[in-house]
């Protein structure tokens, strides 16, 4: 048995922050994980390798469409499925051994197996129970499943099978139109398979922008991805390696099959927390399965919750935040994290990434507001490499001019929009950026021109 001041439970990347910013706080911080490798599902199984085949896919398209456009001459380079997935796990093994090396550089222990909590302040590893003044819950999210729809990891997959087929599929059936599965359907459009994308909802990428998502699909359209809107899909059947997917369009009732070599449910996730023993333990959960917490506590004294554990959206840069604001917190400090202020980003090409509230949002809370939009057309360099169709929208307080919220899709947009971040951290007006001078010719001068936009005009427009 050993004694720690916090045991924290999970690897991922709220986990491994919280750990080290601990330690760091001179907490003497242990982490438990049952994986093989340090990092969660973001590095192991999400983020990370997606990335990876998204850059790979992304030259691939470049090298088929692009590359004879700017004079580069010869034959199409052919797909090695085998060695595009050895190059992901490269990525991936990099990444994970790098997290290894911190634990190891800020005196972080790893309690390698899978945790339970069988008492307040007691965390169990296999055979062995260690005590801590603080556990906290970090046990990351799953899969989440579909009346009617059994996954194999092989014909029927999550994003983590999808990541390791064994070939391309000739077609794939994407269920759900979110994040997930318009990364995944992006990169295997670009390898060659014939996607089509089956969401419930009547439109893609729920809760994001609307006129961003419309003019999103409408991009994904042209690259070949197919969309069936407002279906809910009523079963997958597999034979012979093929699959059958059955779905009800709810306008009129209309029932109709797909077939398809390999379907991802890309359907969203849930908080994994099965196999901690909370229920014994009689911590509060909210309805979704969410471990309730106030500050990151929860109701057991000294047991504290982060990520995609408790309430809030599901990325892996929120979990960051707040085991960053939960170590300060347990050094005695004032943690924080701005939930007004957390960015989402969609890293297909183009990019897609917003910030704060939509037009929708402010429309429903009946706040008075401007819009300054931009349009990538306007931008220089967004023209020299073929990704002039996206634009870049402000949405400002129509008295004050602060910025309430930024919606980007273009070239970059996932680092663009971290320029917004940093003005609305501080409060900043539009016209704060506006009169911000910013290098010619980069993609950033688009997003001041949509600051512009919120007062006297852009230029370029």
């Amino acid at each position: 048995m050993a004694n720690f001041d916090v045991i924290i439970i999970g690897g991922g990347p709220g986990g491994y922050v919280c750990a080290i910013r601990c330690a760091q706080l001179g907490l003497k911080t242990a982490v438990v994980e049952g994986r093989e490798t340090l990092g969660g599902t973001c590095l192991n199984v999400g983020c990370i390798p997606s990335k990876a085949l998204l850059h790979a896919t992304h030259s691939l398209h470049e090298a088929e469409h692009n590359f004879a456009k700017m004079g580069l001459k010869g034959k199409s380079p052919s797909v090695d499925w085998d060695q595009m997935k050895a190059y992901k796990q490269d990525v991936v093994d990099g990444n994970t051994k790098g997290i290894e090396f911190l634990f190891k550089k800020n005196k972080v222990t790893w309690l390698k197996g899978w945790g339970s909590i069988p008492a307040a302040g007691q965390v169990k590893v296999g055979d062995e129970v260690h005590e801590a003044k603080n556990i906290v819950i970090a046990t990351g999210s799953e899969a989440a499943s579909l009346p009617g729809v059994e996954v194999d990891e092989k014909t029927v997959v999550t994003s983590t099978g999808a990541l390791v087929l064994n070939k391309i599929p000739k077609s794939l059936v994407v269920i759900g139109a979110g994040v997930i599965g318009l990364e995944m359907g992006s990169v295997y459009a670009r390898l060659g398979s014939d996607v089509t994308v089956v969401e419930y909802l009547e439109a893609i990428t729920p809760g994001m922008d609307a006129e961003v998502a419309r003019a999103f699909q409408k991009i994904l359209g042209k690259q070949g991805i197919k969309f069936v809107l407002g279906a809910a899909v009523q079963g997958v059947t597999t034979k012979g390696g093929k699959a059958k997917v059955t779905y009800k369009l709810r306008k009129d009732d209309s029932e109709a099959v797909l077939d398809a070599d390999c379907v991802l449910v890309a359907t969203g996730r849930k908080p994994f927390v099965d196999g901690l023993g909370l229920e014994a333990l009689g911590v509060e959960m909210e309805k979704r399965g969410q471990v309730k917490t106030h500050h990151f506590a929860t109701n057991i004294k000294g047991l504290f919750a982060i990520g995609d554990a408790i309430v809030g959206p599901m990325l892996a840069h929120k979990a960051e935040d707040e085991g960053m604001a939960l170590a300060e917190i347990l050094a005695g400090k004032a943690g924080h994290v701005n939930y007004d202020v957390i960015p989402g980003v969609v890293y297909t090409t183009p990019e897609v990434a917003s910030v704060g509230k939509t037009e929708e949002q402010l429309k429903e809370a009946g706040r008075a507001y401007k819009v300054g939009k931009f349009s990538f057309m306007g931008n220089a360099r967004a023209k020299a490499i073929f990704q002039a169709e996206g634009f870049v929208k402000i949405l400002a307080d129509k008295d004050t001019d602060r910025i309430l919220g930024a919606h980007i899709i273009g070239p970059m947009a996932g680092d663009l929009i971290h320029e917004v971040c940093v003005a609305m951290e501080f409060g900043a007006s539009a016209q704060d950026l506006a009169l911000t001078c910013h290098a010619h010719p980069t993609y950033s001068e688009a997003v001041r021109e949509a600051a512009l936009a919120c007062g006297d005009g852009a230029i370029h427009a």
